[in-house]
């Protein structure tokens, strides 16, 4: 299976727009979105996948948010601060990362097979020992390299980054 990872949409539709026309090519089943949607009207983007969100700093509007995704019903679910997730044996967490130091805690405690997180607006994937941190990168920025998003294949592990930028 492959699991498309967005993070900092920050309400750029036309990014978000790109980066699910990016997860249907890549034949994507489910989205793990790692905070800073901002506003609910990006939700419905996401409405032909399974979507797994977490709140980040920028998220203040949760009852919204968490009436849109109740709106897409099925598996879909915005999980509040943290989401320890599996997909297909592969055990995923997700946060939004605002302290980098949480993050590395929890990547060094090689609990998960990743640790996926947003905030920092850059895109990243290093290993800690049997953990992968994975940070897609984010899609308000000036800076164009980093409109990314990542597509995880669960079977071999793989990560591969695609730009949002057309």
């Amino acid at each position: 299976m492959n699991i498309g990872i967005i993070a900092d949409t920050h309400d750029n539709a036309e990014a978000a727009e790109r980066a699910t026309e990016i997860f249907a090519e890549e034949g994507v089943e489910v989205v793990i979105h790692c905070g800073d949607f901002v506003a609910p009207l990006m939700v419905p983007y996401f409405d032909e996948f399974e979507l797994h969100g977490v709140l980040g700093n920028n998220d203040g509007d949760v009852a919204n948010l968490q009436a849109a995704f109740d709106a897409l019903g099925g598996e879909s679910q915005l999980h509040g601060r943290f989401a320890g997730l599996e997909f297909d044996g592969l055990s995923v967490a997700v946060l939004h990362g605002e302290q980098l130091e949480e993050v590395r805690a929890i990547a060094a405690g090689e609990t998960y097979d990743f640790v996926c997180y947003g905030h920092h607006h850059e895109r990243e994937r290093t290993e800690e020992g049997r953990t992968t941190v994975l940070n897609p990168g984010a899609h308000f920025l000036a800076n164009e390299e980093d409109r990314t998003v990542a597509v995880v294949d669960t079977l071999s592990g793989s990560v591969r980054f695609r730009s949002t930028v057309e």
